[in-house]
């Protein structure tokens, strides 16, 4: 169970994150205590597309709707490549049931055409094959660009032990 458990994170929670280095960019936030910061530069309209975004980006992903997740994720990421996160994505469509429930969702860095969302993610994974279950939790930074609508270029995870 502990192997599969180490292979669904890692599939879940880095499939969207790339090798690839980003120069003179950082994840704009940090964790003093328990409070997030939300960045005060983001206009209304923006702001309200951004957190929509984001809310089709998980509803996608506890839908298992490929369709829908497709056309929320970047052609042009930049923390991962198009083509393999949804040959990903599809499998484990296909060998699991996992719901993500996002708390905490706050945009904590904006400039225009690009906004960093922090969560903190409550994960329940079960195994279809085996009905093997499993819990985690973390935080996450989903960074959006606008391209047609906001999309996911990135995405930023640290586990809680």
């Amino acid at each position: 169970m502990k192997k599969w458990f180490i292979a669904v994170i890692s599939l879940l929670v880095l499939t969207a994150c790339g090798n690839e280095e980003i120069e003179d960019e950082t994840v704009g936030f940090e964790i003093l205590g328990d409070t997030i910061q939300e960045a005060s530069d983001v206009p209304e309209q923006e702001k309200i597309e951004i957190l929509s975004a984001f809310e089709d980006y998980i509803a996608a992903f506890n839908e298992k709707d490929l369709e829908r997740y497709k056309n929320i994720i970047s052609k042009n990421a930049e923390g991962f490549k198009y083509e393999d996160d949804i040959q990903a994505i599809t499998e484990v469509f296909k060998q699991y049931d996992v719901n993500r429930v996002a708390e905490d969702v706050t945009i904590v860095k904006y400039k225009e055409g690009e906004a960093q969302v922090f969560s903190t993610l409550k994960t329940q994974t079960k195994e279809l094959k085996t009905g093997a279950e499993l819990a985690g939790d973390g935080r996450q930074v989903t960074v959006f660009v606008k391209e047609d609508q906001w999309k996911v270029s990135s995405i930023y995870y640290i586990g809680n032990e």
